[in-house]
């Protein structure tokens, strides 16, 4: 007997997996989650953290934290390389972060509310060094000392917001980032993720850009078409910024969902 329901759309078909492409050191817990929710996880990192060979620009910057009124970490990277050289965070310095993965990485080491002053972005989709500066009192750090803590790479508008404010500025690298190496095994693997749909959580623009930089080099190679097939797939990003990337690289399904593993595990769960 014919089915009495409209015609319409046909349904997309259900992403088969979760590829999460943190690195490697901070992708364990999201693992675990996705899995909880009855989905499917694959790691991919797409970003390699390495420390630094020469470590002592870090420590000397970290000897005496009481000389800053407050030290801003871009990354759960750089939290995790700098506090390595701390054995106890002075009461009186700030502590300011990009985002919820950064104050989860604080608390690994110790340091919550309840026993330091940390600040961050008060709009979740927007966990970018713009919306941190806005949500600072910066008349504060005129004439004081301001440490960021970053990789060896990185944007300069937080540096640049902190002296316009006129406070003095150090930077100093904790950390090397890279794109992986396109090996035979990521290329197979690449092919493989991008045969069928899955649901992409991309936390980088860097990690974004370095794979369509790594689809290109194979469909320059075998004219694959890899790079097509990812903007038909399905991205879910914490960060406006990467959101803006995203479209700008042609990815067509973008969801940004804001800072923190609950919104990425949210917005897979509304999929299914």
């Amino acid at each position: 007997m014919p089915s009495s329901k409209p015609a319409g759309r046909m349904p997309l078909p259900m992403p088969e997996s979760v590829v999460i492409t943190r690195p490697r050191a901070q992708a364990d817990a999201l693992v675990r989650a996705v899995a909880a929710i009855g989905r499917t996880p694959v790691l991919l990192p797409l970003l390699e953290i390495a420390p630094l060979e020469d470590q002592s620009a870090l420590r000397a910057a970290l000897q005496d934290l009481e000389r800053y009124a407050l030290v801003a970490f871009v990354s759960p990277n750089a939290i995790d390389a700098a506090l390595a050289h701390v054995p106890a965070w002075p009461r009186q310095v700030a502590l300011a972060v990009l985002g919820e993965g950064s104050r989860a990485a604080l608390a690994k080491h110790g340091l919550t509310e309840a026993n330091a002053t940390i600040l961050g972005p008060q709009d979740p989709t927007r966990s970018d060094s713009e919306n941190l500066l806005a949500s600072l009192d910066l008349a504060t750090l005129r004439g004081r000392r301001v440490l960021i803590v970053r990789g060896e790479t990185g944007r300069e508008l937080m540096a640049e917001g902190f002296r316009g404010a006129g406070a003095e500025v150090t930077i100093v690298p904790a950390y090397r980032r890279s794109v992986p190496a396109l090996t035979p095994a990521l290329a197979a693997r690449l092919r493989a993720l991008l045969a069928s749909p899955n649901d992409w959580i991309i936390t980088s623009s860097e990690a974004l850009r370095g794979l369509l930089e790594l689809l290109r080099q194979l469909d320059t190679a075998s004219d694959t078409g890899l790079v097509a097939k990812l903007q038909q797939q399905h991205v879910i990003v914490p960060h406006a910024r990467i959101a803006d990337t995203a479209r700008s690289l042609g990815l067509a399904r973008v969801t940004l969902t804001g800072s923190g593993d609950e919104r990425l595990l949210a917005a897979l769960q509304s999929r299914t």
